[in-house]
Formats: C-alpha cells, sequence, structure tokens
C-alpha cells in the first residue's frame, strides 16, 4: 500500500492550490479516503472524507466552503482543493484511508505554506 501526496507549497493569502494523493497497492474505489492535517505544535485534524465511489463528501467547519474533496478512480487519486487560503491553514497535509482490519494508512504528507 503507498499513499502518496504532492502539490503542497507556499501561498499568499486568499490564494488556493491543489493536493492530490496518488494511491497504489489496494482496490482505491473499494475505499473512503480522508485528507488530515498536522499544524507545528497541533494535534492531527481530520478535514474532509469522500466516499468510495465519489458520491459522498463530508467536511470539517474550519475547511466547509474553502476546501473541496474530490476523486478519479480511474487514475487512483483524491484531490484537495484548496481556495481562500488563510496563513492558519500552514500544516503538513495527509490522505489516509481506512484498510481491512481497521488499519489506518497515511502518506507521507505535504506541506502547505501560507503567508500574511
Amino acid at each position: 500500500v503507498q499513499l502518496v501526496e504532492s502539490g503542497g507549497g507556499l501561498v499568499q493569502s486568499g490564494g488556493s492550490l491543489r493536493l492530490s494523493c496518488a494511491a497504489s497497492g489496494f482496490t482505491f474505489r473499494g475505499y473512503a479516503m480522508n485528507w488530515h492535517r498536522q499544524a507545528p505544535g497541533k494535534e492531527r485534524e481530520w478535514l474532509a472524507v469522500i466516499s468510495s465511489g465519489g458520491t459522498s463528501t463530508n467536511y470539517a467547519e474550519s475547511v466547509k466552503g474553502r476546501f473541496t474533496i474530490s476523486r478519479d478512480n480511474y487514475m487512483n487519486t483524491v484531490y484537495l482543493q484548496m481556495d481562500s487560503l488563510k496563513p492558519q491553514d500552514t500544516a503538513v497535509y495527509y490522505c489516509s484511508f481506512r484498510g481491512a482490519g481497521a488499519i489506518d494508512y497515511w502518506g507521507q504528507g505535504t506541506q502547505v505554506t501560507v503567508s500574511s
């Protein structure tokens, strides 16, 4: 199983970024996928989930209306479109899923830095 995030970087406040998480080693279309983030000195925060078929999504209040999760089951990739970014969105962003046996799989993360 491998999850590889990309798309992070430095952006000004109010800007946008699109994160990608490329999945391999498992049946991607069979699992809901999540995005999380962890800011320095803070606990990891769940942000969004998308169902296996992509028809259902849910968001944390902190990002609702600004972030959009989507997936492409042909490309085995899940995305996080982040708009209206704020300095407090600065964090390492991770994708994850819960596999068989309730085992959680995580990517290595991608850094997002929002300057004021």
